[in-house]
């Protein structure tokens, strides 16, 4: 892992959208994954600024979000469609028949999930996946759990999940809907390459159990150490538990004595 550290989420967001805004300019068509939360927002925001200064052009992009909520349609004031057209979609060059998203509202939401498989596979699969990480490790919505389902899937939110966003549901944790639909950890590794955004002293635990902890399925999130090409772009309280505070550049190795091959199952 390439772990990037910068002093503030500020710093974090303006390097974020620098990479994501080279990798735009660097291939005719890019794929990019994205995730919603509070993490990525600022990221966002300065893309839509250097699409507004002529430094980015999405027009030849094609997005496919990690996740939404099963049982809310696309025009929820909840729905993470609802999130991304405010905090990215609408201020940039994207054209509409080229974002993808689950939809929670379908009527098989199973069948929904092997639809949306389908898509990522058709558009050639995804180019660079920008992710978050949740309190509990979770990536995605893949929540800790004995086995972690490889594809794209239908998930049981965990109580701590559903009160992290309880902010889209007007601060009331009790209306976050139970499941949701979300990548799976198979999908995600899948990408070509991967970016994890982790800010604020309460992702330090997770972070570092991320970098230096065995595989587990019990945090999702180690899973990242399977891949070749992962960069972390955290700030100094997320990477206060990291040896060095996690300069910049280092590649820590992986902790000792997690499992060589982790449990990934096909479905539900």
């Amino acid at each position: 892992m390439d772990i990037r550290t910068f002093d503030t989420p500020e710093a974090v967001s303006l390097a974020v959208a620098a990479r994501v805004a080279e990798a735009l300019g660097a291939r005719s068509r890019v794929v990019l994954g994205l995730p919603t939360g509070r993490t990525p927002t600022g990221a966002y925001a300065e893309l839509r600024r250097l699409h507004r200064a002529g430094v980015a052009s999405f027009a030849r992009a094609m997005t496919f979000n990690l996740d939404e909520f099963a049982g809310v349609p696309p025009s929820h004031p909840g729905s993470f469609r609802t999130f991304m057209e405010a905090h990215l979609f609408s201020g940039i060059d994207l054209p509409a028949p080229h974002i993808h998203f689950l939809d929670g509202a379908a009527g098989d939401l199973d069948a929904e999930c092997e639809r949306y498989e389908a898509a990522i596979a058709a558009a050639g699969g995804i180019d660079l996946q920008l992710l978050g990480i949740g309190s509990n490790g979770h990536i995605g919505f893949n929540e800790p759990a004995e086995a972690l389902v490889a594809r794209t899937h239908r998930v049981r939110l965990a109580e701590s999940t559903r009160r992290d966003n309880a902010a889209l549901f007007g601060g009331d944790a009790s209306r976050v809907p139970h499941e949701a639909l979300s990548m799976g950890m198979g999908t995600i590794l899948k990408a070509a390459e991967i970016v994890l955004i982790a800010t604020g002293a309460r992702k330090a635990r997770c972070v570092e159990r991320m970098v230096n902890g065995p595989v587990s399925t019990q945090l999702p999130a180690s899973f990242l150490q399977l891949h070749r090409r992962v960069e972390l772009f955290v700030d100094a309280a997320a990477a206060s538990r990291l040896p060095g505070g996690g300069a910049a550049g280092e590649e820590p190795r992986s902790g000792s004595g997690g499992s060589k091959d982790p449990p990934l199952r096909d479905g539900p």
